[in-house]
């Protein structure tokens, strides 16, 4: 099993730390999100990953070795960082059939990786015809092309659609369950909910959190809990009077932040209101990271007095 691991790796440009020793393992079996605010230092981490930046001090290794120590890195390593890269002239087929003579990969897997990920039937169209969506799908296919062990990929599903978020997501997941090391580096919250494990959160270059995606909702997330009675007026009173915050959903249920279901069903009950409906309101992976995240924000736009307020 090949992991990436980092061990107190720095990266400074120009006097700025893009990335603050930073040390986490990555490993296989699983997928990682990579997760934080536009600056926070990802892409520079996967590039040391990558060895196309040169650390400042500390190391970034994969399986034990720097990228250029590897044998066949594209038998080792498939990243997708730049859809935009490949030279537009070539047809997709072409592109592919350069990568693997250039890293002496078997013929066939070109056409394994076209079928896989959708292009097979636009092989021959020159790569500037295609969309941002088909390049996407290409530079997943330029990442599948040696088999690697392990998988980096940067904004996957940036301009697909919807069919096409859904077959990364099952993509990801089935490379992690042959046991590959995948990260995923994502600012689609609900979509990296649905897919991640595992998540790594950074801010300004340094290491926020390192931990499965369940502790990090249950650690940074919000307690709620959704009730809908049929005295509302009186069970808002009662939750008031006892310190609680109580919001209106758009559904009719009362949104109590802070709480347990069994702390509402017991004032309920002490206020002899009939409760139709009690449960948890788990957070969610949004919430979570904004708890998280925002004191860490780089480029933060000022909130609108007029903006909607999450109740």
């Amino acid at each position: 099993m090949t992991s990436i691991d980092l061990v107190d790796l720095t990266k400074e440009y120009r006097g700025t730390r893009a990335v603050d020793g930073l040390t986490c393992g990555i490993g296989p079996g699983r997928v990682t999100g990579f997760l934080g605010p536009n600056g926070a230092g990802k892409s520079t981490t996967m590039r040391l990953v990558l060895g196309l930046d040169r650390p400042t001090s500390g190391t970034a290794t994969v399986g034990g070795l720097p990228y250029a120590a590897l044998r066949d890195p594209l038998r080792e390593v498939g990243a997708l960082l730049d859809a935009q890269a490949a030279h537009a002239s070539r047809t997709a087929r072409d592109h592919l059939r350069f990568l693997v003579v250039s890293n002496r990969l078997p013929a066939r897997r070109v056409d394994e990786v076209l079928e896989e990920t959708g292009l097979a039937a636009v092989a021959r169209r020159r790569i500037g015809t295609f969309s941002l969506g088909m390049r996407q799908r290409l530079g997943i296919a330029t990442a599948l092309l040696g088999d690697p062990h392990v998988l980096l990929l940067d904004e996957p599903t940036n301009g697909l659609d919807p069919e096409g978020i859904v077959w990364v997501r099952t993509l990801v997941r089935r490379l992690a369950g042959e046991g590959r090391t995948v990260l995923v580096s994502s600012h689609l919250m609900n979509e990296t909910a649905a897919f991640a494990d595992h998540l790594v959160v950074l801010g300004r270059g340094r290491l926020l959190a390192d931990v499965s995606t369940g502790d990090f909702i249950e650690r940074y997330g919000r307690a709620r809990v959704r009730v809908r009675t049929g005295d509302p007026v009186r069970l808002r009173a009662a939750l008031l009077a006892r310190g609680h915050t109580v919001a209106e959903d758009d559904d009719g249920r009362w949104a109590v932040d802070g709480a347990t279901a069994e702390e509402i069903g017991a004032v309920a009950a002490r206020e002899g209101v009939t409760v139709l409906e009690l449960a948890d309101d788990r957070g969610s992976l949004e919430q979570a990271y904004f708890a998280l995240t925002t004191a860490e924000a780089e480029f933060a736009a000022a909130t609108s007095p007029t903006a909607p307020q999450e109740a």
